[in-house]
C-alpha cells in the first residue's frame, strides 16, 4: 500500500511539474512575441470614459468665442477655475463654451417637450437665462464645496506638519512629505501643498509660495496661516509653536461653528413647524369638532 500510494504521489509530481514547465515557457513565449511584436491593447472602461470626457471638451471649447467677454472677466473667470481646483489651460474655453451651449439645450428640450408652446417668448428667455447663469452657480457651488473640505482637512495637515517638523525636517521638507502621505485622506490640500512645494523648488521664494496658496484657495484660514508663517520667519520664532496654535485655533473655530449651527436650529425649526405641522394638527384636533358642529346645523 505504501509503495503504490508513494507511486502515485511521484506521478503526479512528474504530471504537475511538466504542466508548470509548459504553462511557464508558453508564458515567456507569450512576452517575448508581446515585445518583437507589440499589438494594441484593448481599451478599458476608464480610458475609454477619459477619452470622451477629452473629446466632449475639445468639442466645447470652440463655443467659447460665441460669448462676449472682457480681459477682466477673463481674468475673474481663471482664478476662480483655479479656486475649484481646474487648472488646465482649456479650462477657460470649456466653462464659456458651456456658457453658451446649455442654453441651446435648455431650448431644445423646452421645444421637444412642449412647454415652449404655452408661452414662447417667457420659457425660451428664462431657458436661456438659466443656461447662461447655471455654470456660474455650479463653479460657485464647487469653489464652496471644495473650500470647506480645505478648510476641514487644515488641522489635521497642520499637525503633521509639526510632526516633521519636531522631528528634525525643514518647513520646506515637511510641506513636501506631508502633500505626499496625506494624499488620500485630504487630496485637495495636499495637491495645493504640492504646488507651493514645485513652485520653491522652481526658485520662488516660500512667503511667495505660500501667499500664491493663499490666493488660489481663497480661504481665511490659509491666508492668516500665511501670515503666521511670513511673520514667524522674519522675527525668527519657533514655527512649529506658531503651527500648534493655528492648529488649536482652527478647532476651536470649527467647534464654535458646529455650537453656531446646533442653536440655529430652534430658529430653522420654526417655519416647518408652522407652515406644515401646525396646520395637521390642527385639522386632526379641530376637524372632528367642526364637522358634528356642520351636522348639527344641517339637521336643524
Amino acid at each position: 500500500m505504501g509503495i503504490i500510494l508513494l507511486t502515485f504521489l511521484v506521478v503526479f509530481g512528474l504530471i504537475a511539474s511538466g504542466g508548470l514547465l509548459l504553462f511557464h515557457r508558453e508564458e515567456m513565449l507569450q512576452r517575448i512575441s508581446d515585445v518583437i511584436n507589440p499589438r494594441p491593447k484593448p481599451k478599458s472602461l476608464l480610458s475609454a470614459i477619459q477619452q470622451t470626457g477629452l473629446s466632449i471638451g475639445g468639442v466645447v471649447e470652440h463655443f467659447e468665442n460665441v460669448v462676449p467677454k472682457s480681459q477682466a472677466e477673463v481674468s475673474v473667470v481663471q482664478q476662480r477655475l483655479l479656486s475649484a481646483g481646474f487648472r488646465d489651460e482649456s479650462a477657460t474655453r470649456v466653462f464659456y463654451g458651456m456658457k453658451f451651449l446649455v442654453p441651446v439645450v435648455l431650448c431644445i428640450l423646452a421645444a421637444v417637450s412642449g412647454v415652449g408652446a404655452y408661452n414662447p417668448f417667457f420659457i425660451y428667455v428664462l431657458a436661456g437665462a438659466l443656461g447662461f447663469l447655471a455654470p456660474d452657480f455650479w463653479l460657485s457651488r464647487r469653489i464652496k464645496t471644495r473650500q470647506g473640505l480645505i478648510r476641514r482637512g487644515l488641522p489635521d495637515v497642520l499637525d503633521l506638519l509639526i510632526i516633521c517638523i519636531e522631528a528634525g525636517l525643514s518647513l520646506d521638507q515637511a510641506t513636501a512629505r506631508t502633500s505626499v502621505e496625506l494624499k488620500l485622506a485630504q487630496p485637495e490640500l495636499c495637491d495645493e501643498l504640492a504646488i507651493v512645494v514645485l513652485e520653491q523648488r522652481a526658485g520662488r521664494a516660500r512667503g511667495e509660495a505660500w501667499k500664491h496658496l493663499a490666493d488660489r484657495t481663497d480661504v481665511d484660514a490659509i491666508r492668516n496661516l500665511t501670515t503666521m508663517l511670513v511673520q514667524a520667519e522674519q522675527f525668527g520664532t519657533s514655527i512649529a509653536k506658531t503651527l500648534r496654535v493655528h492648529g488649536d485655533t482652527l478647532r476651536t473655530q470649527r467647534v464654535q461653528a458646529v455650537e453656531e449651527a446646533a442653536a440655529k436650529t430652534t430658529i430653522k425649526l420654526l417655519f416647518p413647524l408652522v407652515f406644515f405641522i401646525f396646520p395637521t394638527l390642527f385639522v386632526v384636533a379641530l376637524g372632528p369638532a367642526v364637522i358634528s358642529i356642520m351636522n348639527n346645523f344641517v339637521n336643524k
